[in-house]
């Protein structure tokens, strides 16, 4: 009898997606995920909400936190600068801290638009510890923005790191010398691509300092 391959792949997606869970937590002690101190992320100007739910089960485990997800209809022309065409993280993270309810621990904002900040040409993302918001922006996270074929594993894998970066910024930690961390500063796409998803042994360790 003969099996086309395409039947099992929902069951190797199944047992990848055991695997990254499992090394996330691995080391240690597991914790029961209540709505309690949930992380809230918003989709700004992003009609595609798979951009993270189907990511929910492995960010939910780095952080030990509900993550609930919902669209959010925000007019970002406030923080749009027309010289550079592009719009001031600062300034969305700063409309973002009054949008921040008690139900929501931490806020995050994915946005369609490319963001910046004054000193730098552009970012992928800013966070705020004070607050505990972020922002991330998807636009030069896509292939096609470099005249590049699509290639929507590599976009969602791009997502996840930044997503995962920024909310390891709302818990304190700063950028990391190792390039394979996760909180190593992204100054290009390569950076993005060539770090992981997980925090290093130093960032872990200063993660466990803080109140989780």
């Amino acid at each position: 009898m003969s099996v086309r391959i395409s039947e099992y792949r929902p069951l190797f997606a199944f047992l990848v997606l055991l695997t990254f869970i499992a090394q996330c937590g691995e080391g240690e002690k597991e914790k029961m995920l209540t709505e309690e101190n949930k992380i809230c992320v918003y989709l700004i100007g992003e009609k595609d909400s798979t951009l993270v739910k189907d990511q929910l089960p492995g960010l939910e485990s780095i952080f030990n936190r509900k993550i609930k997800v919902d669209k959010l209809e925000m007019d970002l022309n406030f923080a749009y600068h027309p010289r550079r065409e592009q719009y001031h993280s600062s300034a969305i993270l700063e409309k973002l801290k009054t949008m921040k309810s008690k139900e929501c621990e931490r806020l995050l904002a994915i946005v369609g638009v490319d963001l910046y900040v004054p000193e730098l040409n552009f970012v992928f993302g800013e966070a705020d510890f004070q607050t505990k918001v972020a922002v991330v922006s998807i636009t030069r996270l896509g292939q096609e923005f470099y005249g590049l074929p699509e290639n929507k594993l590599l976009f969602l894998e791009r997502v996840k790191k930044e997503v995962v970066h920024e909310l390891g910024h709302t818990y304190g930690l700063p950028h990391c010398p190792d390039p394979g961390c996760v909180m190593h500063f992204s100054n290009s796409l390569r950076d993005t691509d060539l770090k992981s998803y997980f925090f290093c042994v130093n960032c872990k360790k200063k993660l466990k300092l803080k109140d989780r």
